[in-house]
């Protein structure tokens, strides 16, 4: 029956972006900008515990990263009794939950998409008012929202009917998946829209439930996800939505015993410390909870000398400068064959020199980073970066004309060393180390000395070389000929090696296991 369904679904196709070249398609998009201030600026929402709307008398502002003076809108502090309610809320709901009809799930996922579409810009904007996308980078963001619905539309039908086993003469077995109950998400600030998404969808179409805790400087683009499902027809209580401080929503969510599961993105500190906690069994816990982390990278791109050197030039600058570097899967090393090691560098040094800094909200290639601290952590790397390498471009703040935000010029670094933190540490901003290698042989290896495994860029014209980097480049995203980001939900399974995370690949044929158990029931005739 499952396959038969299956067949009925229209053949995926990704969610097409806006052509915002098309004036017709700007003035939408301005529109939206219109709209979103209008309508949010200034506003207090709530949590949705229960089904129910929370508010708080004490709570957080989300200020607009391009201007740190603008209070774009605020969300409530939840207290211990607030997440105490979240976890017994998801917990009474999984009852009902895990025993829905999977085509009910399917239903839900497909009209989200539909209601997703019909609200893109609206979306865009508001991911841009929070964290300081530009448009094309917040429209990528959302369109893989629209593909995740998509595809765990189909996933859950197909990982619904089980799997066939090796037949007994006097038995009737079966190998059936069942969820396995309240999974929290904790997500971060940098894709609040497609990476929560993903972990919640997995773990709703699986038939968990789901507490649901937004990065604090973007809660906004997510309380909109959950509220779209809701209106999508999933039932009020199958995700509990809280936002608050990390005292609160941090070691508690993960410690608490009701916990099945966490589902988590973010930094490696972070990672390690909720896989290390939750491998404590609390006192009345009945099971061992499991870890989903992506945890971050040090994305490599290799040039061989052989290779198209303006199509490497081009893939690392967008890749290590969208988004001001603040992706996990960023290009932050460029590992280059000596032969043409100036001859690329002079390339991206001279592309970078192209893009323009300005206001995400006017669609500027370049925006700050979220938050002013982050813009001092990053200028640490780069001043201790002056005495151990040679700096080739940037390396300073940008006048912004008297508005506050972490703006940062794009900075790139030339003959770095592979011991030199420039080369081993993830920095998370506009910062782009280059190193010198011997050979192509010699830049995979290169490549892989880092204890992080996210995404690499290989460039070569040569089937051996290509063939070779296949085997040997250690990552769980390897891209030949393009560049180290934009990985698409259901084609680019999304996850890493090593402290990169636990590789359980979002949007992969693999990642609704990671969210069920597996049943074997044998019957005998």
């Amino acid at each position: 029956m499952t396959d038969t369904l299956m067949a009925g679904l229209l053949p995926f196709e990704h969610e097409p972006y806006h052509a915002f070249s098309d004036p017709a398609v700007e003035g939408r998009q301005r529109a939206a900008f219109r709209m979103v201030r209008e309508q949010y600026l200034g506003r207090t929402f709530p949590m949705i515990l229960n089904g129910e709307r929370v508010e708080t008398a004490e709570t957080t502002d989300v200020r607009n990263p391009a201007d740190t003076r603008e209070v774009v809108w605020r969300f409530p502090k939840a207290t211990p009794e607030h997440l105490e309610t979240a976890i017994q809320g998801a917990k009474a709901a999984f009852e009902d939950w895990k025993d829905s009809d999977p085509l009910q799930r399917v239903s839900i996922f497909k009209r989200a998409a539909e209601l997703l579409r019909a609200r893109r810009l609206e979306f865009n904007a508001v991911m841009t008012l929070e964290n300081g996308k530009n448009w094309a980078e917040a429209d990528g963001e959302v369109a893989e929202s629209v593909d995740h619905f998509e595809v765990f539309a189909r996933e859950t039908l197909r990982w619904s009917q089980g799997k066939a086993v090796y037949p007994m003469p006097d038995e009737h077995v079966t190998t059936v998946y069942e969820p396995l109950g309240v999974v929290v998400c904790i997500s971060p600030w940098n894709f609040p829209s497609a990476i929560p998404l993903g972990m919640a969808l997995g773990a709703i179409a699986a038939g968990n439930t789901v507490v649901w805790k937004p990065a604090p400087e973007t809660p906004l683009s997510s309380f909109l996800l959950v509220e779209l499902l809701f209106e999508a027809g999933l039932p009020r209580n199958v995700i509990q939505f809280i936002t608050g401080t990390n005292d609160v929503l941090g070691d508690p969510l993960v410690d608490h015993r009701d916990v099945r599961m966490v589902a988590f993105t973010g930094s490696r500190a972070v990672g390690c410390r909720i896989y290390e906690r939750a491998a404590r069994v609390q006192p009345g816990q009945r099971w061992l909870k499991r870890v989903v982390a992506e945890m971050g990278g040090k994305d490599p791109t290799v040039v061989c000398a052989d290779a198209d050197l303006d199509a490497a030039a081009h893939g690392i600058v967008q890749s290590a400068f969208g988004y001001s570097g603040q992706k996990c899967s960023a290009c932050s090393r460029v590992i280059v064959e000596d032969a043409v090691y100036d001859a690329v560098l002079n390339k991206v040094v001279a592309l970078t020199r192209e893009l323009k800094g300005g206001l995400p909200e006017e669609n500027a290639a370049l925006g700050p980073v979220i938050h002013e601290r982050s813009a001092e952590r990053i200028m640490e790397y780069v001043e201790r970066g002056r005495g151990t390498a040679r700096l080739v471009l940037g390396g300073d703040r940008p006048d912004t004309g008297g508005r506050t935000g972490g703006f940062l010029n794009p900075t790139i670094f030339a003959d770095v060393e592979p011991g030199d933190p420039l080369f081993q540490e993830e920095i998370f901003g506009p910062v782009l180390a280059f190193s010198r290698a011997q050979s192509w042989e010699h830049a995979i290896d290169l490549a892989n000395d880092s204890q992080y495994g996210l995404t690499a860029a290989f460039y070569s014209r040569d089937p051996h070389k290509l063939a070779e980097a296949r085997k040997r480049i250690h990552v769980g995203n390897l891209y030949l000929n393009r560049k180290c980001t934009g990985a698409l939900s259901g084609t680019h399974a999304f996850g890493g090696y090593g402290m990169s995370g636990t590789n359980a690949k979002v949007g992969g044929p693999d990642y609704l296991f990671w969210f069920l158990q597996t049943k074997t029931v044998a019957q005998k005739y």
